[in-house]
């Protein structure tokens, strides 16, 4: 199963780049970069708006694996802003699965709401 962690490190494996860079390039320490890819810690928002950036991936696919191709970087921004997170503690810990059937739930919920 592919996480988080493991999709960081396989786009910097794919550009043979050295841990240590990437976490230069993107401000984090390298023994914080580490934990990122092994699944010990995960990135705050601004942080996986600059492994995306440096990528040219979205946010969803380095959460969930998949282009969502419409959720919003202020959705992500919102349920990954520590006031709000505790309301998606659980999600945190979720399959995949399940982030993205609530990410196309959400997208849902915001359709109907222009209407």
């Amino acid at each position: 199963m592919s996480t988080l962690g493991t999709r960081i490190k396989g786009l910097r494996e794919r550009r043979d780049l050295p841990q240590k860079e990437l976490a230069k390039k993107i401000g984090v320490s390298n023994v914080q970069l580490s934990r990122y890819e092994s699944d010990e810690r995960r990135p705050d928002y601004e942080t996986l708006k600059k492994i995306s950036a440096y990528f040219e991936v979205s946010i969803d696919y380095l959460l969930t694996g998949e282009d969502q191709q419409g959720s919003s970087d202020e959705m992500w921004k919102e349920m990954l802003d520590p006031k709000t997170q505790i309301f998606f503690k659980d999600l945190m810990d979720a399959p995949e699965e399940k982030i993205a059937e609530l990410i196309r739930f959400w997208e849902f919920i915001k359709e109907r709401d222009k209407e």
